[in-house]
């Protein structure tokens, strides 16, 4: 279907415009009492998607309708967005009733190369994007001295693309903590297939950044373990060629979060989140390479719930000795130490990291610093930060960053 593009002028307050197909509305644009709305029809679900924002008399509105995202701006500036499924009822030919003047045409998408840096700001605890973007899970890296996170950019808490999430992986640095780089989306959405970017991890294979991630599809199937590479760490593509679904024991719908790590025999381990099917128990999935490409499924998970929660955003380091097994059950995080490698995890006396909504970590002059989520009306919110070292039994002090 072709792509179209909206453009209207808020002449006068109401608002009303509506297209019909062989009887069936197909869009509807109202404003009144100072919000305007546009409701588009599809043929995956008889709910339709709707942008809307604050407009005021005088407001030039565009919307703009690709196969995987829509776009709502008003005076040229983005106000809402969000990302289909299915087919788009309206199409460039539809008529509208109203009373509203709307010129439709086709439109031509022009992809650009972003810069590195995009944009600086200071100080990311308490930060989000405003303008209706909030901050979701976390993914911290450290790369030359320099503080990575990349964050699950969301609009809605969790309620677009019917629920989906339709989440999208941003990506913000420091030096310091103190001035931060906005670097280009690493990976954003690009196909109507795909109902959200869940989280995942960054590792470095020599001149490689690879990012993995699970991409979360229509209802019931299950999600493609997926990656990401970049030369320079600021511009990724998405790696058409790779992708696996884990094995019927597990839970493929539900699978998700990907944490990679490379084991100090050279080896490559992934720790996924799922659920045990027959057992109705949330687990942590292991599987192994020797070459990030072939992966292979190990015959016990690393970590098994003796419920059905699910053990979200898992993260695994080894920080003065020991090795520490991370993950969030019901958004709270806690952690286990061993004294080996992917075994032997034990329980500390006060587990819970003190760090807000599913937080993850990287270690960063010395010391660990985890980075989460306070939510704001529902899930996302604001990013925040907590700093841990570690006493001689493996056990974490949290402190101010």
């Amino acid at each position: 279907m072709r792509n179209v593009k909206i453009v209207l002028e808020a002449r006068s307050l109401p608002l009303y415009a509506v297209s019909y197909k062989s009887g069936r509305k197909t869009l509807e644009i109202q404003a009144f009492d100072g919000v305007l709305t546009i409701s588009t029809q599809y043929d995956y679900d008889r709910r339709p998607l709707d942008l809307t924002c604050e407009i005021k008399e005088g407001d030039k509105i565009e919307a703009i309708f690709l196969d995987y995202r829509i776009e709502l701006y008003i005076n040229g500036a983005i106000m809402d967005e969000e990302w289909p499924c299915g087919e788009r009822l309206f199409d460039i030919d539809d008529e509208f009733v109203g009373n509203a003047d709307i010129q439709v045409t086709e439109y031509l998408l022009q992809e650009t190369k972003l810069p590195s840096i995009i944009s600086t700001f200071e100080n990311a605890e308490g930060w989000y994007p405003k303008n209706g973007v909030f901050v979701g899970d976390c993914m911290p890296y450290v790369k030359d001295g320099e503080y990575h996170v990349l964050y699950l950019k969301d609009r809605h808490h969790h309620k677009s693309k019917w629920g989906m999430g339709a989440h999208q992986w941003e990506h913000i640095s420091t030096k310091d903590f103190k001035l931060w780089s906005v670097h280009p989306m690493a990976v954003p959405i690009t196909s109507e297939e795909e109902g959200s970017i869940c989280t995942g991890s960054w590792i470095r294979n020599g001149d490689k950044e690879y990012l993995y991630y699970t991409i979360r599809r229509k209802r019931g199937l299950p999600a493609i373990i997926a990656r990401s590479i970049s030369y320079d760490g600021y511009h990724f593509e998405k790696d058409k060629s790779f992708g696996f679904c884990v094995s019927s024991k597990y839970n493929g719908a539900v699978a998700r979060d990907p944490k990679v790590i490379k084991a100090e025999d050279g080896t490559y381990h992934m720790l996924l989140t799922t659920v045990l099917v027959e057992e109705n128990k949330g687990c942590l999935a292991h599987y192994v390479s020797a070459d990030l490409e072939s992966w292979e499924e190990c015959e016990e998970p690393i970590y098994t719930v003796q419920n059905s929660d699910h053990p979200e955003c898992p993260d695994y380091f080894k920080y003065n000795g020991k090795y520490y097994l991370v993950f969030s059950l019901r958004g709270r995080a806690r952690y286990l130490v061993s004294n080996k490698p992917f075994e032997g995890f034990e329980v500390v006396d006060d587990t819970l990291i003190p760090c807000a909504g599913v937080p993850k970590c990287a270690e960063w002059k010395g010391r660990l610093v985890f980075t989460g989520f306070n939510a704001i009306n529902g899930y996302a919110g604001s990013m925040t930060f907590k700093a841990a070292r570690a006493n001689k039994d493996g056990v974490l002090i949290f402190e101010e960053l």
